[in-house]
């Protein structure tokens, strides 16, 4: 007579469980947005990130294999945070374009992670830096994701004469990039918000910005 043996399904960890490996995972990214913020990816260790948020860094490296890996959610996360204030999905074109304002006046609170996103885009230009690939992708998204605002504020007959959805796209985000870095160097030599409003109020007809805090305001009413 032969052993049978019982087959058992593998045990689930508990919901709790996942909500607090869950909580776990954010704190670890928004610790290492500070840490990579205040000392460079390359300087930010894994034991500094791992103390802020009290636990080891073989606990850290359950969570993320690796300081790449890490790296990469940290940017992620990054965009969510961006996602949260800018809203290319919406029918009204030049409300995403007011979202893009209302993102450069919340990162002026944050120079760290301006100075975080300035260096590494410059250091990935080289295909071997773990964000290479990243940087790559995120810039296709970006003006992609402005051309069509363009081109929706064309179709509603707004975008003046001799203005090309995508160049205007291209010529937003190296705005945006040269404004981080000027700003960066000389934090009173520009307004980034108010640079990024009126260069789109020389291409989109009756372009009016609302207050940072309205455009803000609105989108978090949205995401309820």
């Amino acid at each position: 007579m032969s052993d049978t043996k019982t087959a058992t399904a593998p045990k689930r960890k508990p919901r709790g469980e996942y909500a607090k490996s869950e909580a776990k995972r954010q704190a670890i990214l928004d610790a290492a947005l500070e840490v990579f913020a205040e000392s460079g990816y390359r300087a930010g260790s894994l034991r500094e990130v791992a103390q802020r948020v009290g636990m080891s860094e073989a606990g850290l490296l359950h969570h993320f294999r690796s300081k790449s890996a890490l790296l990469m959610a940290v940017l992620d996360h990054r965009d969510d945070l961006s996602r949260a204030v800018v809203d290319f999905d919406q029918p009204d074109g030049a409300a995403a374009l007011r979202g893009l304002v209302a993102l450069a006046e919340r990162n002026a609170a944050s120079p760290g992670v301006v100075e975080l996103y300035c260096t590494l885009s410059a250091e990935a230009t080289s295909s071997d830096h773990p964000a290479h690939d990243y940087f790559k992708r995120r810039y296709v998204f970006v003006r992609e994701s402005i051309s069509d605002a363009f081109r929706r504020i064309h179709d509603s007959g707004r975008l003046l004469a001799g203005v090309d959805p995508y160049r205007a796209a291209v010529a937003t985000t190296a705005l945006m990039d040269g404004l981080q870095v000027q700003w960066l160097l000389d934090p009173e030599s520009t307004d980034m918000a108010q640079a990024l409003a009126e260069f789109f109020r020389g291409m989109v007809s009756g372009y009016d910005l609302e207050s940072i805090e309205q455009a803000l305001d609105a989108r978090a009413e949205g995401a309820e």
